[in-house]
C-alpha cells in the first residue's frame, strides 16, 4: 500500500514507479557523462604530454635523424647524441629482471592461492603489498652500499664457472663489476615483484571452483591439478602481469641509476658489466644539460614513453582476451 500525505490525492504504485525510473535515468546518465569526461580528460593530458615532448625534442631530432636511434655514441661535447646504447641497457636491465622476478613470482602466487594456509595468506598478502610501496631510492640506495660492495666475489664465481661456456660464458663474462646490468636487474626484479605477485594471485584466483574440484575428482594431484585447471584458464592474465611487470622495469629511474654504473656506449652480452640506461641518463645528466642536450634528453624520454605505453597496451589487450576468453566469450 502507498504512503500518502495527508489532504494530498493518492497516488498509483505505477506512477511511484515510472518516477523512480526516471530518478534512475538521470543518475545513471550524469554517471555515464562523468565517466566519459574523466576518460577524455585522461587522453587529453596524454595526448598534451606527447605534443610537449615531441616539440622539444625537434631540435635534436632534426639535428641527428635516425642516427639518434641506431648509434650508441654519447658525446655532448662533440654534440653528438646516440641513444642505441641506451635503449640496448634499458631492455637488457627489464630482461633480467623478468627472468629472476617471473618464477619466484609466480610461484608465491600459486603458494598464496593453492597452498597456504588462511593465517599464512594473509600474512604473507601484507608483506608483499607492503613491500610493494617501499620508495625505489630506499632499494637503490640498498643496492649501491650493500648489495653491490658484497656481491662482486659470487660475481667473480660465476665469471669462472661459466668461462668457456656458450652463451652463459658470454652472459656472465670477465672482469665482473658490483655494479653491472646484474645488479640492476636483480633490483628490479625485487621492484616488481610484488606488482607481478598481486595481479597473478587475482588472475588465480578468478579460476571456477568446479574446474578446480572436476580435476581434483578425477583424480589429479594438486600439481595437475594447477597445471591442467589453474595454468590454462589463467594464460592470458598472468603474461598480462608480467608484461606489466616489465612496463615498470622499464620505467624505473634512480634506482637503476646507483646501481647500473653509468657506463657509455657500452653493447654487450656480459651482465656483469657496467651499463647504462635511459632513465639513469635523464636522471643524471639533466641538471648540466644545455639546450640542444636537453632536447635529447627530453627525445630520449618520448622514446621511453613510447616504449612503455605499447608494453602496456599489448598487457592490457591480452588480460581482456584472456577476460573474455573466461567468459565464454569468443
Amino acid at each position: 500500500m502507498t504512503a500518502t500525505l495527508p489532504g494530498s490525492p493518492p497516488q498509483h504504485p505505477d506512477d511511484l514507479a515510472h518516477q523512480l525510473e526516471g530518478s534512475g535515468d538521470v543518475a545513471d546518465r550524469s554517471f555515464r557523462s562523468l565517466a566519459y569526461v574523466a576518460g577524455g580528460l585522461v587522453l587529453v593530458v596524454l595526448g598534451l604530454i606527447t605534443w610537449t615532448m615531441a616539440s622539444r625534442s625537434s631540435d635534436a631530432l632534426s639535428h641527428m635523424g635516425l642516427d639518434f636511434f641506431t648509434t650508441k655514441r654519447w658525446s655532448p661535447p662533440n654534440r653528438v647524441y646516440g641513444i642505441l646504447s641506451f635503449i640496448w641497457g634499458t631492455v637488457y636491465t627489464s630482461v633480467i629482471a623478468l627472468t629472476l622476478a617471473v618464477p619466484i613470482s609466480l610461484g608465491i602466487a600459486l603458494y598464496i592461492t593453492q597452498v597456504a594456509p588462511l593465517w599464512l595468506k594473509r600474512s604473507m598478502i601484507y608483506i608483499i603489498d607492503l613491500l610493494a610501496v617501499v620508495p625505489s631510492v630506499v632499494f637503490g640506495l640498498w643496492g649501491v652500499l650493500v648489495l653491490s660492495r658484497h656481491i662482486t666475489g659470487f660475481y667473480g664465481w660465476l665469471s669462472s664457472t661459466f668461462d668457456g661456456w656458450p652463451v652463459l660464458g658470454t652472459i656472465f663474462g670477465s672482469n665482473p663489476q658490483g655494479r653491472s646490468f646484474f645488479t640492476a636487474g636483480l633490483i628490479l626484479s625485487v621492484m616488481i615483484t610484488p606488482i607481478v605477485v598481486s595481479l597473478a594471485r587475482e588472475v588465480i584466483e578468478t579460476t571456477p571452483q568446479t574446474e578446480k574440484e572436476a580435476a581434483l575428482a578425477l583424480g589429479a594431484t594438486r600439481w595437475e591439478m594447477i597445471r591442467g585447471a589453474i595454468i590454462p584458464h589463467s594464460k592470458g592474465g598472468l603474461v598480462g602481469a608480467v608484461m606489466l611487470g616489465l612496463g615498470r622495469a622499464m620505467g624505473e629511474t634512480i634506482a637503476v641509476a646507483l646501481v647500473i654504473g653509468s657506463a657509455t656506449g657500452q653493447i654487450t652480452l656480459n651482465a656483469l658489466a657496467p651499463g647504462n640506461s635511459m632513465p639513469a641518463v635523464i636522471t643524471a645528466e639533466w641538471g648540466e644539460a644545455d639546450t640542444l642536450k636537453k632536447s635529447a634528453l627530453i627525445a630520449m624520454a618520448m622514446t621511453l614513453f613510447v616504449m612503455t605505453i605499447v608494453v602496456n597496451m599489448i598487457a592490457t589487450t591480452v588480460v581482456n582476451r584472456s577476460m573474455k576468453k573466461s567468459r565464454g566469450g569468443a
